[in-house]
């Protein structure tokens, strides 16, 4: 089987431990660029998921203001699909959206006349979000109550 190696290739490849470490490596580069190749890749929905939790548990909080919240026209629930809002750090403003569609349950009955919280990248400020999954910085309607949250026998008041 040895005798078919070229005798080109340099001394240590020729012996039979050095065509062990070449097949080895060979298989598992093949291994690694099949895994690359063919592992399920997130999709759009999933990497914005991610970016609002990651930023949810490690982001920064400061002040801001909602500038807009366009509702869609034939929508009875009056649920924003976007949120446009401004927020200033160390003397730059910034101005961003965030699409909510995806957290209608969350973003019913917003105070657009109220200061929001901000969740920011402290090494990309312009990365933002107003709400998530786990997080809010949003004013809510006083009579609206998120699923799984009661004030335990405190008294709500509606003051609209």
């Amino acid at each position: 089987m040895f005798s078919s190696i070229a005798y080109h290739l340099s001394l240590p490849l020729r012996s039979p431990r050095g065509i062990a470490v070449i097949a080895v490596g060979a298989t598992a580069a093949a291994a690694a660029a099949g895994y690359l190749l063919t592992r399920k890749k997130p999709t759009p929905e999933e990497i914005e998921r991610n970016r609002r939790d990651l930023l949810a548990t490690m982001g920064r909080i400061t002040d801001g203001t909602i500038t807009d919240a366009p509702f869609a026209p034939d929508d009875p629930t009056h649920t924003p699909r976007l949120l446009i809002y401004d927020y200033r750090i160390a003397g730059v403003t910034y101005e961003c959206a965030q699409d909510v569609t995806a957290l209608a349950d969350h973003v019913r009955d917003i105070r657009t006349d109220l200061p929001i919280q901000v969740r920011y990248d402290l090494h990309n400020p312009a990365n933002s979000i107003v709400v998530s999954e786990s997080w809010s910085g949003l004013r809510l309607a006083a009579h609206h109550e998120p699923e799984g949250h009661s004030d335990h026998g405190s008294t709500r008041i509606d003051t609209d």
